[in-house]
This record gives C-alpha cells, sequence and structure tokens, in this order.
C-alpha cells in the first residue's frame, strides 16, 4: 500500500505538469513574426534532442547488452528503464519551454506579473516531470524486482541509465548553448556592435535554442538523475544488515516517503509565484521555496514519526533542508547584481578585460569557502543524528526540493527567450523593459540551482561512496578507506586529476565549436549584402548545425573518461585506490564545480549590471571588457562546471557495480 501511495504522488505530478501544460498551450503565442521565431528555435532544439538521442540510443543499446550478460537482466532493465526516463525527462521539460517563451513575451504586454507566471509555470511542467518520473521509476523498478532486501540492488542499473544520459545532457547541451552563444557575442557584440538578440546576428537562433539544451532538457536530464540516484543510495543503505536490523522496510521506502510528500509540497508552491515588481521577482521565487520547504518539513515529521520512530532522522532531514536554503542565499550573494562581488567585477571592467577576467576568478574562488562550510557542517551534524544513513536521510530531503527548485531554474531559459523574442520581433519597448528584469533574475535562478545541484551532488555522492565500501566490505572484510594506504591516497590524487582533466576537455570543446561559430557569422556578414542593413536574412540555419554537429562530436572523449577513469583504477590497482578515486573526483568537483558555476554567473551578471547604466553602460570600454569576462564565463558556468555534478555520480555508479568484479579480478591484489 505504501508504495502504491508513492507512486500516487509521482503520478499526480505528472497530471498537474499536464494541466501546467494545458493553461500554458492556451495563452496565445503573439504575431505572426514572433510565432515564426519561436517555430524556429522550436524545430532546431528538437533537432539537435533527435540528433543526440538517437547516438545516445545506439550507446544504451549496446551496454544494455553488456550489463545483461556481465550484470544480470535485472541490471540491465532497470539501466535501460533509468535512461528513457532521464531521455524522457528533458524532452518533455524541454518541449514545453520553448512553447512557453512566445507567450511570456506577448504576456509582458500585461506588466510583469503576467510574464513572471507564465514562465514559472512553464519551467514548473520541467520540474513536476522530473520529479514524478522519478518517483514512479525507482519505486516501479523496486517493485518490479521483488520489493524486498535483495530488489534494492535491481535499481542500481536505473541509477547508472539515468546518470549515463545525464552526463551526455549536460555535457552536450552545455557544448551547445556555449560554443552558440561565444560565437554570436564576440562577432555581434564586439565586432559589429549590435545587441543581444539581434536578428541580424546569423547565431542568434542558435543562442536561444541552446538556452533551452543546457539549461531546460539538460538541468532537468541532471536532476532527474541525482533525484534518482539519492533515493537509491540511500535505499542501499537502509538496504545493509545494520540499517536494516533497526529499520526494516520502512527504511528503505523512507527516502521515497520523503520524495513523494515534497512532490506533493512542490504542486503547491507553484501557486505561490503571482505577482511582483521589478525588485521583488526573485522574493516571488524564495516564496515557491519556503512555501514548499514548509509543507515538506510538516509532512517529514509526521512520516518519520509513523515509519521510523525516530526524532533523529527527522531532525537529519532538516539538515538537507536547511543546507538547500543556505546554499541558495550564499550563491545569490555572489551572483546577484544587488551585491559586492559582481558590482567588484564589473568596477574591474573600467580598466579593461584582463582586470574583468582576474575579478571574476577571483569572486569564483572565493565563493567555494562557504558552500564547503555548509556541506562539511550538514554532513558532520547528519552523521551524529544517523551515521551515514542520517546523510543519505539529509541527501534526499536535499534532493525531494527538486520539483520546485527545477521550476526556478527552467524558469531563466524562458524569459531568456522571451527577451530575444521580443528583440527580434522588434515589440516595442515597453515590452522589453519587463522582459529584461525577468532575464537578469533567471540569470540568477539559474545559478543559485546550479549551486544546488553541485551541492546536491556531492551529498549523493557520499552516500554512495558508503554503499560502495559496504558492497565491498561484504566481499572483502576489514575494508576500510585508510588515506595513510598508499593506494587510497594515489586513487585520491587520481580522482582530483580527473576532474580537471574531464573540465578542460570540455571548455576546450566549447572553444572548438565556438571557433567554428565565429569564422560563419563572420563568414555571411561578410558574403550576404545586406545583413547590417536589414535588408537580407542570415542563414540561421548553418549556425543551428555546426553548434548540432560540433556538441554531438565533442561528446566522446568526455565519456570515455567518466566510464573508462573508474574502470581502470579499479582492475589495474583494487578496490582501494578505486574507493580514493572517489573520494578525490567529489572533493575536487565539488569545489571546482562552484568555483566554475559561480565565478561564470557573476561575470555574466557583472555585465549586465554595466548594461544597466553602471560604469558608462552598454557600448562603453567597460562594457566591451564585460563582453569578454562573460565570454570566458559561459563556458564554466553552463559547460564543465555542471558537468562535473553527473561525472562524481557515472563514476561512483560504476564502482558499485563492478565492485564484485574488482575485488576478485584486480591486476594488483588488495
Amino acid at each position: 500500500m505504501v508504495l502504491e501511495l508513492v507512486a500516487g504522488a509521482g503520478v499526480l505530478a505528472l497530471v498537474f505538469a499536464g494541466l501546467l501544460t494545458w493553461s500554458i498551450l492556451r495563452l496565445p503565442a503573439g504575431t505572426e513574426h514572433m510565432q515564426e521565431i519561436a517555430r524556429a528555435i522550436q524545430q532546431g532544439a528538437s533537432a539537435y534532442l533527435k540528433r543526440q538521442y538517437k547516438m545516445v540510443g545506439i550507446v544504451a543499446a549496446l551496454l544494455t547488452i553488456v550489463l545483461w550478460f556481465a550484470l544480470g537482466s535485472m541490471i540491465a532493465i532497470g539501466f535501460l528503464l533509468g535512461a528513457i526516463l532521464s531521455a524522457l525527462a528533458g524532452f518533455v521539460g524541454m518541449n514545453v519551454a520553448v512553447r512557453s517563451n512566445s507567450r511570456t513575451a506577448w504576456a509582458a504586454r500585461d506588466g510583469i506579473g503576467p510574464a513572471l507566471r507564465t514562465a514559472f509555470r512553464g519551467g514548473a511542467v520541467t520540474g513536476l516531470v522530473v520529479v514524478g518520473l522519478g518517483l514512479l521509476g525507482v519505486t516501479g523498478m523496486f517493485w518490479f524486482a521483488g520489493a524486498n532486501q535483495e530488489a534494492v540492488k535491481a535499481t542500481i542499473g536505473f541509477g547508472f541509465g539515468a546518470s549515463l544520459i545525464s552526463l551526455f545532457a549536460r555535457v552536450g547541451g552545455g557544448i551547445y548553448t556555449k560554443a552558440a552563444d561565444v560565437g554570436a557575442d564576440l562577432v555581434g557584440k564586439l565586432e559589429k556592435g549590435i545587441p543581444e538578440d539581434d536578428p541580424r546576428n546569423p547565431a542568434v537562433i542558435a543562442d536561444n535554442v541552446g538556452d533551452n539544451v543546457g539549461d531546460d532538457a539538460g538541468m532537468a536530464a541532471d536532476l532527474f538523475e541525482t533525484y534518482a540516484v539519492t533515493a537509491i543510495a540511500a535505499m542501499l543503505l537502509a538496504a545493509m544488515p545494520g540499517t536494516y536490523a533497526q529499520f526494516g522496510m520502512n527504511g528503505i521506502i523512507y527516502p521515497l516517503l520523503i520524495g513523494a510528500a515534497a512532490a506533493i509540497a512542490a504542486i503547491v508552491g507553484t501557486f505561490v509565484v503571482c505577482n511582483a515588481t521589478k525588485d521583488s521577482i526573485m522574493l516571488e521565487m524564495y516564496k515557491a521555496v519556503a512555501v514548499t520547504a514548509v509543507i515538506s518539513a510538516i509532512a517529514f515529521w509526521f512520516i518519520t514519526q509513523q515509519f521510523l520512530a525516530s526524532t533523529k532522522l527527522f531532525w537529519a532531514a532538516m539538515v538537507g533542508l536547511g543546507v538547500t536554503g543556505t546554499m541558495m542565499v550564499v550563491t545569490d550573494y555572489f551572483t546577484s547584481t544587488r551585491y559586492k562581488p559582481v558590482r567588484s567585477i564589473a568596477q574591474a571592467s573600467q580598466t579593461g578585460p584582463a582586470t574583468n577576467i582576474i575579478a571574476g576568478l577571483a569572486v569564483g574562488m572565493r565563493s567555494t569557502l562557504w558552500p564547503a562550510v555548509i556541506i562539511s557542517a550538514g554532513i558532520l551534524v547528519a552523521y551524529s543524528l544517523g551515521g551515514l544513513f542520517g546523510i543519505a536521510v539529509a541527501a534526499m530531503a536535499m534532493l525531494s526540493m527538486t520539483g520546485i527548485i527545477v521550476a526556478v531554474d527552467a524558469y531563466g531559459p524562458i524569459t531568456d527567450n522571451a527577451g530575444g523574442i521580443a528583440e527580434m520581433a522588434n515589440l516595442e519597448k515597453k515590452i522589453r523593459d519587463v522582459t529584461d528584469p525577468l532575464d537578469a533574475v533567471g540569470n540568477t535562478t539559474k545559478a543559485v540551482t546550479k549551486g544546488f545541484a553541485i551541492g546536491s551532488a556531492a551529498l549523493a555522492a557520499l552516500t554512495l561512496l558508503g554503499a560502495y565500501v559496504q558492497e565491498v566490505q561484504a566481499l572483502q572484510p576489514g575494508f576500510v578507506l585508510d588515506v595513510m594506504n598508499a593506494r587510497v591516497l594515489a586513487g585520491v590524487f587520481l580522482g582530483g586529476a580527473l576532474a580537471y582533466v574531464f573540465a578542460s576537455y570540455l571548455m576546450q570543446a566549447v572553444g572548438r565549436a565556438a571557433f567554428e561559430v565565429v569564422n560563419e557569422v563572420r563568414r555571411q556578414f561578410k558574403e550576404i549584402p545586406g545583413i547590417m542593413e536589414r535588408k537580407a536574412k542570415p542563414d540561421y540555419a548553418r549556425c543551428v548545425d555546426i553548434v548540432t554537429a560540433a556538441a554531438q562530436r565533442e561528446l566522446l572523449v568526455p565519456g570515455v573518461l567518466a566510464v573508462g577513469a573508474p574502470l581502470a583504477v579499479g582492475f589495474i590497482l583494487g578496490p582501494y585506490a578505486l574507493g580514493g578515486l572517489l573520494i578525490g573526483v567529489i572533493v575536487v568537483s565539488l569545489v571546482l564545480a562552484i568555483a566554475m558555476t559561480t565565478g561564470g554567473a557573476a561575470w555574466d551578471n557583472a555585465k549586465k549590471y554595466i548594461e544597466a547604466g553602471a560604469f558608462g553602460g552598454k557600448g562603453s570600454d567597460s562594457h566591451k571588457a564585460a563582453v569578454v569576462g562573460d565570454t570566458v564565463g559561459d563556458g564554466y558556468k553552463d559547460t564543465a562546471g555542471p558537468s562535473l555534478n553527473p561525472l562524481i555520480k557515472v563514476i561512483n555508479i560504476i564502482a558499485i557495480l563492478v565492485a564484485a568484479l574488482v575485488v576478485k579480478f584486480a591486476i594488483i591484489p588488495a
């Protein structure tokens, strides 16, 4: 009966997402010119996803066969189901987002309130689809495998499938969006001096498509995977002999109940966002998150008392909610134009691009301290309350907020596109006066949710690390990850280096793809007379084709690194080195991802702060310097930084899957 309730919450989230979609599609989509632009964005986004899913589908099919023979049918079926649902979450969310953008721009005629509601509800569809499919997928796989203590292991395959799709979606979407963005900015803004989203820029449609495939489809797949993997890791720890002896089946089901309660709370939270002024848009977002958190906390109390009779584990869940809130506040401080960090980058832009980049790098590095303190405190408190299972409960409570957090994130690309459509369709200034502040807040919300994503990924990965250790201990009693063990220490260094190498490949991928876009945009300005005079139309489709092909081409090396590294270290150096690799990649990826995502967002908003009139405004030398900094930050915040999230979970999931084989067949025995 309990599993049916969890599944019911998942169905309810999907039904409400459907109702929101219906209500959005009933709204007017604007003028024929606006709809033409929106259709071009839709077609570009669909073409990208079809191409990516075709390639990923081949990889998934081959891996399903390998897993079937290597690890059994249940793992293979779970892998395939996880891959399909992760892809579906991104596909549905993105398709609603690219239909909400023109409707948001048209709603802006009536003020900030209607436009805000349209954009936020479009984003809420993505959030509710993510948690709905996540709950149904994990619960369904657990039920299919027998819904008992042993059945939990079958869900590991589901987590691997979700992780792999997430990696491809994050990496591919990140390369696409930032190659288009960088290419458009370098030629359009710096060389031609035309505004962002100007229809004369041949890369403008590719740029708008990129917002959706990166920050909507990519984020949806990323947090779907984190949500599912965290639930699975918590269930794995609950199924271990010590925890199972204390809580039994209730402990295994408890993480799913937390997710179900918060999914319903997120539905309520979507109604909170209604009206706003230019200065209170972010407050509306925080209100929605706060209402969802309060309702969830009340539900957690009753669920914990009913199923575990443990006050300590309730407080462990509260630790997770507390980490969520404080991470959002800290990220907001480092990325909002209201505070000193962003303004210091804008101020540094007065003396050129070099000082802008120095200031941006410094802000990104400094922004790592408080998140590290918050996560460390969360780990210590949660562990004191419930051991490893306490950390797992805190992580699941944090991830239970995924529905509303993804809604806040997916709002960003919708408002970004809305502003672009308003610019390209040459709508009246009062509409841009509404879409511009909505878009500025969207930059901050995207940064805030990236902070949430990497923080939750770190807690999820720690839970997976605990599951890996207990898995190896069951096969090799006395196994301990002692950092004074030379093999563990070697693994730690390899894991730390892996995070940097992985990020470097992605930054280079953005640079190579952007190079192609820059050359194409320059070619069109040179060879198609009349573009600048608005007498000729650029070839938008060519830029879309370039970044679509580049995104697929550049997926190979990062994918091989993520899958191959744990296999190579495990089978060559054994389980101790593999455990060290997990530690190193978790710690370094956490710090590096925070520095990249926060620093990149600070660069972006420093540019927007100058565009609003500070330090000379648009067209000034300060603005040109800020555009350069923003261009550097693009690959940081939307490609390399966010892609470290799925990296650490893919590596941890693979380690759990092959733990028994590593113990048995490692070249250098333990």
